[in-house]
Order: structure tokens, then sequence, then C-alpha cells
């Protein structure tokens, strides 16, 4: 719906043109004491030129949502008397962290924005036109034109934001994921009992110390035929390419055994259908609102699913409502997240 994407864009289309270069001046100059004319034209300037620049202070793309056409500013022409032209003035686009910029026309990346402050040249200005203050004996045919300063082609981007998170949380919806993250995180998610409390991506920093802390992204819950359009998540499933682990929160709010394997299987195929993103991913499996039930029947029934999945990867029971089991979660996450990059 259109209303939801005025809050958070995530791509955008613009057109993007540097300025063109000035011409050059084709102007003499006489002196009573020569016989001839002497060049005095001045070169023209060169166009402005379009820079892309990373932002920590942007968290999406609204800015060019309605803002399609960014053109920098032309060369001015130069003068007689020896005298230049201004450069055009550039112009500098501010992306988020995670921005992916892909050539429109070819649908090839041309460069990933995963550095703050980095800063990359996207459309060069044209050239500036060279006045005949260049030659000291001016002919046309030695000329050839090369006072008209070049012109800057127009090019149409695709920006695509992924966000940068080292966890990416995940689940059907009103399974308690944003209750979880704003637990442990600086993350004010909306929460509800209705489907789709989280209508767009939340990024928060989780931190256990000075030293200790990881980057956590929630996502819209996940529906069955979420990979191919159905639903909220299949727009935000991007978001955990990134990720270094996933976590797959389930509710234990049924206790029934098929009910939860079928949930559980349903998010384990869309993931596998939207880019295979388990195969290259780690996994771990939450088992939410531990708190509904006796401990002893809720160990028998996490017993049977996961013999029942032959889950081989990590697993956690947990209440996100009483902080329960949190803790010791959030210090095997940090230490996974610090093992991979020892590993780098």
């Amino acid at each position: 719906m259109e209303y939801l994407n005025m809050k958070f864009v995530d791509e955008v289309v613009i057109c993007a043109s540097g300025g063109n270069g000035g011409n050059g001046c084709i102007s003499f100059k006489h002196n009573k004491n020569i016989n001839y004319p002497i060049p005095d034209g001045g070169d023209g300037g060169n166009g402005g030129n379009v820079w892309l620049l990373a932002d920590k202070n942007l968290s999406n793309l609204i800015d060019y949502k309605f803002k399609k056409y960014i053109i920098a500013s032309n060369g001015k022409n130069g003068g007689s008397n020896r005298r230049c032209g201004k450069n055009g003035c550039d112009i500098i686009i501010k992306v988020p962290i995670g921005t992916l910029i892909i050539d429109y026309d070819t649908g090839s990346t041309i460069i990933d924005i995963i550095n703050y402050n980095q800063k990359i040249l996207l459309v060069k200005g044209g050239k500036k036109g060279l006045g005949n203050i260049r030659y000291k004996l001016f002919s046309k045919k030695k000329f050839n034109n090369k006072n008209i300063g070049s012109i800057s082609k127009k090019q149409f981007f695709l920006f695509r934001l992924i966000i940068l998170a080292n966890v990416g949380m995940l689940g059907m919806p009103n399974v308690g994921k944003s209750t979880f993250v704003t637990k442990i995180s600086n993350v004010k998610s909306k929460i509800g009992l209705y489907p789709f409390t989280t209508i767009r991506p939340h990024l928060g920093v989780v931190r256990l110390n000075e030293k200790n802390f990881f980057t956590i992204v929630d996502i819209p819950g996940l529906i069955k035929g979420a990979s191919k359009g159905i639903g909220m998540g299949v727009d935000f499933l991007k978001h955990l390419e990134r990720c270094d682990v996933l976590l797959h929160m389930v509710s234990l709010s049924s206790m029934k055994v098929k009910n939860i394997i079928d949930n559980i299987n349903i998010i384990i195929h869309e993931l596998t259908k939207y880019k295979n993103l388990l195969s290259n991913k780690t996994c771990w499996l939450l088992f939410n609102k531990m708190d509904l039930f006796d401990l002893n029947e809720i160990k028998y029934t996490i017993n049977m699913i996961i013999k029942k999945l032959r889950w081989e990867s990590n697993y956690y029971i947990i209440s996100a409502i009483n902080n329960t089991g949190i803790r010791n979660l959030c210090w095997d996450i940090m230490n996974f997240i610090n093992k991979n990059i020892s590993k780098i």
C-alpha cells in the first residue's frame, strides 16, 4: 500500500546527469605592432559531477521518492581576453549504508555502499571546450571544433537499500519478534495483537557491554507464498541477505507439534525459494512464549519437534516478555559473530 512506503523506501529509480561542459571562446585581439590577430579566447568550464556519499544518519531512500531527476550545473563559457569559464557545481547524493547502485538499463551492479563516508563518482560532467588562446596561430582545420564543450549523458540508476545487520529476525506474524527486538536493543517497535504489527524493517543495536555489541534487523512477518509476493515480507526478504545469522522465532502458544512444525516449514520453504537464503546462512530456532506453559511440557514438545525436523543447528527456549533465556542467547550470538569475523 502506498501510504506505508511514505515511511520507509528501500528502492528508487533516478535519472542523473552531470553538467555540460562550457564552450571555449574563439576571440582575437589586434595589436598595431603585429600584422596578424592574436588568439585570446579562454577555455570553458567543466560540467559539474554527480557524487554519491554514504551517510550514517540516513535509514532509507525516501528523499528520492519524488526527486527523480538529479542534474549538476553546466560549466560556463569562456570569454575573450583570456577569461576562462567557471566549472559547474557538483551535486552530492547522500544515501544510507548498504545501498546498492544498479545500472537500470543493464541490471549490473555498479557499486555497493558499505562504508561510512564512502564517496564515489556516479556521473562525470562534460569536458570543457578549449579556447583558442591555446593556439598561437589559429587554424579552423587544426582546431576542429575543440572549443565545443561535451554533453554529459543522462543515466538511469536503481538504488536498492539492503540493510547491514549482523542478525536478522524472521518468523510468522505475531510470534513475538518485535517484543524480543525491543527488549534487547534500542529499537522501539510497534507491538500489537494483530497480523503485520511490523510494517517496515527496524534496525537496532544490541549492546552487551562497552566492547561487545551487534546489530539486529526485524522484518515484517512472513506467510506462505511470501517469496512470490504474498503478504508484506516479500518486500523485505532482501534485508536478510547480508546477515551473519538468522533467528527464526516460533510461538509456543498452541503447543501443537504438527502446527508448530508446519509453521517452521513454511518459513524454511520461503527462505529457500528466495535466493536459497538458507544455503549460506546460519539459522537458529527460538521457541518463544515459554511463560505460557509448564517447562517440562515445553521441553517434551520441543524435543519432538527437533527430532521430527532433524534440526541440527542451535535452538533456544525463551520468553521475550519475561526476558527468560535472552541474555545467554545474546552472548551466543556475540560469540558466533566474533568467531566469524576472526575467520575473515
